[in-house]
C-alpha cells in the first residue's frame, strides 16, 4: 500500500506531460485529414495554412505575449510554494520531521515564482 503514493505522484506527472501531447497530436491528425480531403476534391489550399503547418509550434501560436505574463506566472508559482510550505507546517504537528522536507520542496516553486517576478520587473524597466 505504501508504494501507491509515490507511484501515483509519478503517474500524475506523466499524465500532465503525456495527455496534452496526445490531444495535440489528435488535433493535428484531424487537420491533416481535412486537408487531405480538400486536396482529393481538388480545392486549393490557402498558403497561410501551409505556412502555419510548417512553422514550429511556438511561432505558430503567435508572437503576441501579454506584458504581465511573467508576473502572473510568478504569482502562481509563488502561491504553489506557499501552499506547500503551509502543508508542511500543518503536517509537522503530527510528523515534526516532515516540516523541513516540505519547506525544502516548497522552496523550488517559490524561487521559480520569485524569478518570474524579477523577470517581470526587469522587463518593465526596459520598456
Amino acid at each position: 500500500m505504501e508504494i501507491l503514493v509515490p507511484l501515483g505522484l509519478f503517474a500524475m506527472i506523466a499524465a500532465i506531460v503525456i495527455v496534452p501531447r496526445y490531444f495535440r497530436s489528435l488535433e493535428q491528425q484531424k487537420l491533416q485529414e481535412t486537408l487531405r480531403a480538400a486536396v482529393e476534391r481538388g480545392e486549393p489550399i490557402p498558403p497561410e495554412i501551409v505556412q502555419a503547418m510548417t512553422q514550429p509550434v511556438k511561432e505558430a501560436k503567435g508572437a503576441y505575449r501579454h506584458p504581465d505574463q511573467d508576473l502572473r506566472q510568478g504569482i502562481v508559482w509563488l502561491a504553489v510554494g506557499v501552499g506547500l510550505a503551509l502543508m508542511g507546517y500543518f503536517v509537522g504537528y503530527n510528523e515534526p520531521d516532515a516540516t523541513h522536507v516540505f519547506m525544502g520542496i516548497a522552496a523550488i516553486p517559490g524561487l521559480i515564482g520569485l524569478a518570474f517576478i524579477v523577470l517581470w520587473a526587469v522587463g518593465r524597466k526596459k520598456n
